[in-house]
């Protein structure tokens, strides 16, 4: 190619970073030292919002989301600020009707947000138009996405028709979002040369690094014609995250697709992000190099710290391979849907429980029913038949644009709202802001503003402990540090903050009388269906477990009275934990 032509740069660390390298737990206040810098370097966007960031928000960190981009925006008036939004799913685990996703697109906008990249995990269009409309009404950038992945039914052709839908729709750019890092370079080239001829919008790229391909397929796309570029700076890259910034600058200075940013300025954020990083090391995965066994399972950077922490949690971290193993045969079963949130959630977390139940299938996530029945759009590719059977039976797979079935407004939302907060006692203002926090996590939600002056509730500040000698530790929290001197004859225990606060019921002992039902993992009880003394009949729902921000129903395996019931809805469980009992 011989256009002489600037490329543009997203630097990703605000958001994709540290979800992928350290399942998304910055806190604001570890950023904000480096925001006046970012600024400065002239990138034609910041990712910093969006994806999991509200999530880890309300539910780990105890911040206001919303706050945090208003903060971030205030510090880099001269940058966009750009977000990934899942399409009719915002950021939540299901679909929300159009009113409210209109609604939260505009207080996003209002509130900091300028770039909006669109996606849907299926790459079913009907899922995106109505957020790229909302985004163009507020006037902001509204980007549409391709899902990458690879498959028997995804082709260079299939690409090129999903883009061309997504350019009609009025996106005024495109992504290529390639999560797994499974774009090969000469993939890449061949895949940007042909969205070049038949589009005229431009082309941005986004790329992990988990499997060695993102260096190359990023400079191939660019002797495509890509016009963007994704990258992170060097401290926080690579591995399961994405190419360095100053990499790629450097291999492009001197070419005709120069970025023309100055490599002087990244110096130091790349030194306050390594700084940084180091608080955060208890959520690191395990991966040092290249990961190979990605370009088969095809999972993200960012599902897999989640995917291992989540693992240690359930003390099961040796299943980690064979959970790994498990997910592109569940991947296939589902349609070979893309893995991407809520998919890549969708199919880990049924993984993980089929590997650790010993059983594939024995226990259906609610959101693989939802999926198997249509309610996240269309699968690229049929889904098992059988499967589909067991999971929901005679019931109707929809056809249709799943949102076109929902009911439920921003208005009445409102309502619900208003009424939980006064049944719990809540002082939280009924802002359309809170309203939103409420519509798209109601119980994790209306937790967070019922403890967010409670810090004990959510995860403790990270400590950085550094090993002096034998016997002696540095320990610092935020820019405090103390010595701390184990003694002979005592003994001293840190607490790090690895795991949130939370508390865990005693392991129960049994009544006798009946089958005590434990915990097939671990996780989060969030709701109990039925109460001591009821009868039930065989494999009917008795409680609700979260576990890895999916529902798993926990149902009676006989017909019986329900006798004791150990556990509450907000108790931590363990593998093992008993739950319920039931008496035939």
């Amino acid at each position: 190619m011989t256009e002489s032509k600037k490329i543009g740069v997203t630097e990703v660390v605000l958001r994709d970073a540290h979800q992928s390298l350290l399942a998304t737990r910055f806190r604001y206040h570890d950023m904000e030292a480096a925001l006046k810098n970012l600024d400065d370097v002239g990138f034609w966007s910041v990712e910093s919002w969006g994806g999991a960031i509200f999530d880890s928000c309300i539910r780990y960190l105890g911040e206001d989301p919303w706050e945090r981009i208003r903060k971030i925006k205030s510090i880099m008036p001269n940058t966009p600020q750009q977000m990934l939004l899942r399409g009719q799913n915002l950021l939540g685990y299901k679909h929300y009707s159009d009113d409210v996703v209109n609604k939260f697109v505009e207080c996003s906008k209002k509130n900091g947000v300028d770039v909006f990249r669109v996606f849907d995990a299926l790459n079913d269009t009907r899922n995106m138009h109505q957020a790229l409309q909302a985004v163009i009404a507020v006037e902001g950038h509204a980007q549409g996405t391709i899902s990458y992945t690879t498959s028997p039914v995804h082709t260079i052709d299939l690409w090129v028709d999903l883009a061309k839908n997504i350019q009609d729709m009025g996106a005024h750019s495109l992504a290529i979002k390639d999560m797994a890092g499974l774009l090969k370079p000469y993939i890449a080239f061949e895949l940007v040369s042909r969205l070049k001829e038949e589009l005229e919008i431009p082309i941005h790229l986004h790329c992990h690094a988990t499997t060695g391909f993102s260096v190359a397929t990023g400079v191939k796309a660019i002797e495509a014609g890509l016009d963007n570029i994704d990258t992170s700076i060097s401290s926080m890259s690579m591995t399961y995250g994405h190419t360095p910034t100053e990499t790629m600058i450097s291999i492009l200075d001197g070419t005709n697709r120069e970025t023309e940013l100055d490599l002087d300025k990244l110096i130091p954020i790349a030194e306050h992000f390594q700084a940084v990083r180091k608080k955060y090391k208890n959520f690191e995965g395990s991966l040092r190099g290249v990961d190979a066994r990605i370009i088969a399972s095809q999972v993200p950077g960012g599902m897999l710290t989640n995917l291992e922490n989540q693992l240690k949690a359930q003390d099961s971290i040796d299943k980690f391979d064979e959970v790994i193993q498990e997910i592109p045969k569940v991947r296939e079963d589902l349609g070979f849907i893309p893995l991407v949130t809520p998919t890549s959630q969708i199919v880990g977390t049924q993984s993980v429980i089929n590997v650790l139940s010993g059983s594939r299938y024995s226990t259906i996530t609610n959101e693989v029913k939802s999926l198997l029945k249509g309610e996240y759009g269309a699968t690229p590719a049929p889904v098992n038949k059988d499967l589909q059977q067991q999971a929901i039976g005679e019931s109707a797979v929809i056809t249709c644009r799943p949102a076109d079935l929902l009911n439920e407004d921003f208005q009445s939302s409102a309502e619900d709202f208003k009424t939980a907060i006064a049944d719990k006692s809540i002082l939280a203002e009924a802002s359309d802001e809170n309203i939103l926090i409420y519509v798209m996590f109601p119980e994790i939600g209306l937790n967070y503003l019922q403890n967010v002056d409670n810090l004990d509730y959510f995860e403790s500040e990270p400590l950085e402990i550094t090993q002096l000698n034998d016997a002696s530790y540095l320990v610092r929290v935020d820019d405090h540090e103390y010595s701390v001197t184990l003694k002979v004859d005592n003994s001293v225990t840190i607490n790090d903050g690895s795991a949130p606060k939370a508390s865990t019921p005693s392991p129960a002992a049994p009544t006798g009388a009946g089958t005590i039902i434990e915990a097939p993992l671990g996780g989060n009880i969030f709701r109990l269906i039925v109460s001591e003394g009821e009868s039930v009949p065989v494999d009917s729902t008795v409680l609700i477990l979260e576990a890895m921000k999916m529902e798993t129903e926990i149902k009676a395996p006989t017909a019986g009275v329900i006798g004791k019931i150990f556990v509450q809805p907000g108790d931590t469980v363990k593998p093992g934990t008993p739950l319920f009992e039931i008496i035939n």
